[in-house]
């Protein structure tokens, strides 16, 4: 009898589990038709609008920097899981605030995805952009037609009118249907380097028939709560040609991050490059101070490995944080998961108390893996570090506008300093901007104002230079 009751109920569960696979299939396949994707392979989405630079506010915790889209052409390619977007931009603020390229006038961006692989070209040059693969593969199956894709693939899967979605390592997402079985708005958490899981959210509205596929003409996301992008579209396109090949050069490429090559600038300091982000490593007597975690955990862990190879023994006491830029920070919580204090500005010391206690679930990194908890320092105008024979003298840069907490690291028996996007040095014999930048210009008033007596100038990007390449560019005559 009880043999009989469990093979009933196991029919019946099996039943119910059909049941609710063809419901789910069902509702998917209506959501297809309402937006005309069953058979749309690849779209052209053209428009113009506003984009925000995510992570690249002017005070840490704040609204993003934002500019003005002239033109945006994006091709997506379902089958292949591939993207190729072109944006037109300028910047709304001239003089410019908060961070971002700056170029004067018109800039041209082209972003391209395809799998597991994501890169940029400028002019002719594919470069590799492994840090943008998370968001790229969310902007392509966060897309209407990806989400009804993406689940009816196997990737997802749909209860009522909310459509569950992921991709393993990158993001995790709901979408919501309205009554007409159109995608209305899209919630998602994607991995990030600086907070962790970051809150992401799509917005779709006033949807227009292309050609028989529905497409919404109003598209606003937000990132961490702040607008990322506003957009109106004008245009759609199905099924047009979108062969988007991956090439050599990015297929070829790995280790992208984790390459570091270290120059001796003088005893016990080193220039650690190899990529497009720098450090510094300083020895003190008992311990090593390093100055900038760019990037990502592979960055941080590289330049952390290269640390140690230097100076053997002697633990990574501070990791000196320029500023709470995306790019100049994403390696924070490696150096905090090794248990280095961070001396940030007092400006984002609170600010980097919360990424430091963030929790990262999408894609668990070198911090959430150690369990520990990190200790940030604020510096206002002047701290320093001794130890009775070298000096460390962390100084903020007064009144720039790339950003309200940027420090700068000068060695007064050595004459460097370190510093991160007021000044990097273009090509050897390359003619300076005209008129100058004003953060050259602001960089070159900082040392005056400040009293220091500075020979060489240490990047964060580009190369080490004289002094006086910083006065050629800010247009000073010493």
């Amino acid at each position: 009898m009880r043999t009989l009751i469990f093979l009933l109920a196991s029919v019946l569960l099996f039943s119910l589990i059909i049941a609710g696979a063809q419901g789910s299939r069902a509702a998917l396949e209506a959501a297809a038709k309402a937006l005309g994707a069953t058979d749309v392979k690849s779209l052209e989405v053209q428009g113009g609008g506003t984009f925000f630079w995510a992570g690249q506010s002017y005070t840490a915790g704040a609204a993003w920097p934002q500019f003005n889209v002239r033109s945006l052409t994006r091709v997506i390619n379902y089958d292949t899981a591939s993207l190729r977007e072109e944006m037109v931009r300028t910047r709304t603020l001239e003089p410019p605030k908060g961070g971002g390229p700056y170029v004067r006038g018109e800039h041209k961006a082209v972003a391209f995805l395809s799998g597991d692989h994501a890169w940029n070209v400028v002019g002719d040059a594919a470069t590799p952009a492994p840090l943008a693969l998370a968001d790229r593969q969310l902007q392509l199956w966060s897309t209407p037609h990806g989400v009804i894709k993406a689940a009816m693939a196997g990737k997802g899967t749909i209860q009522g009118r909310t459509i569950t979605f992921a991709m393993p390592g990158s993001f995790k997402a709901t979408a919501t249907l309205d009554a007409a079985n159109l995608i209305e708005r899209v919630d998602a958490t994607m991995a990030n380097p600086v907070v962790g899981d970051m809150v992401v959210t799509v917005n779709y509205a006033d949807y227009r028939d292309f050609g028989g596929v529905k497409f919404p003409t109003k598209i606003r996301q937000s990132y961490g709560g702040f607008p990322a992008l506003e957009i109106t579209v004008t245009e759609v396109k199905a099924n047009v040609a979108a062969d988007i090949p991956v090439p050599d050069n990015v297929k070829q490429a790995s280790n992208v991050y984790s390459r570091v090559q270290s120059q001796k600038a003088a005893d016990g300091v080193w220039y650690v490059t190899g990529g497009s982000h720098h450090s510094v490593v300083i020895e003190m007597k008992d311990h090593l101070i390093v100055a900038e975690g760019p990037l990502n955990d592979e960055r941080a862990l590289a330049v952390i490995k290269e640390a140690r190879t230097l100076v053997p023994n002697k633990p990574i006491k501070y990791l000196i944080v320029s500023h709470h830029h995306f790019d100049h920070s994403g390696g924070v919580r490696a150096f905090a998961g090794e248990g280095a204090t961070l001396i940030t500005h007092d400006a984002s010391r609170q600010y980097f108390e919360r990424i430091v206690a963030a929790p990262a679930t999408v894609s668990p990194d070198h911090l959430a893996k150690s369990g520990r908890k990190a200790a940030v320092e604020g510096v206002r105008d002047r701290r320093v570090l001794t130890d009775g024979t070298r000096t460390v003298e962390i100084r903020q840069i007064v009144g720039i506008q790339h950003a309200d907490d940027l420090l700068m690291v000068y060695l007064p028996k050595e004459k460097f300093l370190i510093q991160a996007d007021a000044y990097t040095p273009p090509a050897p014999n390359a003619a300076p901007m005209s008129p100058p930048s004003p953060f050259n210009v602001s960089l070159a008033e900082n040392i005056t104002k400040q009293g220091l007596a500075v020979d060489q100038i240490l990047p964060l990007h580009g190369r080490m230079v004289p002094l006086a390449e910083l006065h050629k560019a800010a247009g000073v005559t010493p």
